[in-house]
C-alpha cells in the first residue's frame, strides 16, 4: 500500500467519492476550512465530488453547503440518492423489501438472541423498545420490528432503505460475520459503527453499486474515480474505484481494500490527496 504523498495519481480524475464520518468529517463532525477549500478547488477544476455515506439524507446538513454542481449525495449505504439542493429529496431509491427484512429479523433473532432492530424508512427511522434510542429523531415510532415492517397492502408502504441490527454483547466484527453467514444470501450486511450495529440493505445494494450507477450515467469509468473511506461499509467502494485511499484511522478491512493510505480524518487526509491531484492536473494542463 502506498501513501498519499508517494502514490502516483491517474492522469485524469473526473470524480471524487468520499465517505463522511471518520473520513471527510473531523471527529467533532465538522468540515475543516482546509477541506472546504479542497472540495471547492476540485469542483472548480472540473472534478465532481460525491458524498457517499451511510447517513440518511436528513442528516446531510453538515455538508449540504459544500455540494456544488450536481447537488447529489449517495446516502444510506447506496439505498438512496438525494438532491441536497432540493432539501434532501430522494431522486433514486434502492429499497430493502419488507419481506426480506422480516426474514432477516427472524434469522438474526434465532442466531443471536438479544438482537434489537431499527427500520430506516425513506421518511425517517423507527425502532424497537430495547434498541439504543436515536436522539436525532424524536418523532420516531417505537414498536417491535414486525409492526414497524408491516404494511396493510404489500407494495404500497414507504420504501425501507435499510434495517439496523444491534447487539449489546457481541463484538462488531463477530456480529457482522455471524449475520453474513446466517442471512448473507438474502441481503447485504455491513457496518460503520464502533459498536455491534449492523446495517442491512437489499441484495447487491452498497455504496459501490450505487456509485457505479451514478458514474455510468455520466460516462465515468472506475479508472477516473478516486474514493476515500474508513470502515467496512466503504470496502466495496474502495475496491471498485481505480484509485482509493483508506484513512490513517481506518478499519483493517478498509486498509486492505484501498490502493493507498492517507492521513487521518482529523489531519485532513482527504484534502491532502485532493490538493495533490489538483496540483498534478494543473502541471499536466488537465481540466479547467
Amino acid at each position: 500500500m502506498t501513501s498519499a504523498t508517494d502514490s502516483p495519481s491517474p492522469a485524469a480524475i473526473r470524480l471524487i467519492a468520499t465517505d463522511l464520518d471518520g473520513t471527510l468529517l473531523r471527529d467533532d463532525k465538522t468540515v475543516s476550512d482546509r477541506t472546504v477549500a479542497a472540495l471547492a478547488a476540485a469542483e472548480e477544476a472540473g472534478i465532481e465530488v460525491f458524498f457517499v455515506t451511510g447517513r440518511p439524507a436528513r442528516w446531510m446538513g453538515v455538508v449540504s453547503d459544500h455540494v456544488h454542481g450536481h447537488g447529489l449525495a449517495i446516502c444510506a449505504n447506496g439505498a438512496a440518492v438525494a438532491d441536497l439542493h432540493a432539501g434532501g429529496e430522494l431522486v433514486k431509491v434502492r429499497p430493502l423489501e419488507r419481506a426480506i427484512a422480516l426474514d432477516v429479523v427472524h434469522s438474526l433473532r434465532a442466531a443471536a438472541p438479544g438482537t434489537t432492530f431499527a427500520v430506516e424508512l425513506a421518511t425517517g427511522i423507527h425502532y424497537e423498545p430495547a434498541y439504543p434510542p436515536f436522539h436525532q429523531d424524536p418523532g420516531a415510532t417505537v414498536a417491535v420490528a414486525e409492526k414497524l415492517l408491516h404494511e396493510e397492502t404489500p407494495g404500497t408502504g414507504v420504501p425501507v432503505l435499510k434495517l439496523l441490527a444491534h447487539h449489546a454483547e457481541l463484538t462488531p466484527d463477530d456480529f457482522l460475520a455471524l449475520a453474513r453467514t446466517t442471512a448473507g444470501d438474502r441481503a447485504s450486511f455491513t457496518r460503520s459503527s464502533p459498536t455491534a450495529l449492523l446495517e442491512v440493505s437489499g441484495p447487491g445494494v452498497s455504496k459501490a453499486s450505487t456509485l457505479e450507477l451514478c458514474c455510468a450515467e455520466r460516462g465515468i469509468s472506475p479508472a477516473e474515480v478516486v474514493a476515500f473511506g474508513d470502515m467496512p461499509n466503504d470496502v466495496e467502494m474502495l475496491s471498485w474505484a481505480g484509485t482509493s485511499y483508506a484513512m490513517g484511522n481506518a478499519h483493517p478491512a478498509a486498509l486492505a481494500a484501498a490502493s493507498g493510505r492517507t492521513a487521518t480524518n482529523s489531519e485532513d487526509g482527504v484534502a491532502v490527496v485532493i490538493e495533490r491531484i489538483i496540483a498534478e492536473h494543473r502541471a499536466a494542463g488537465i481540466g479547467r
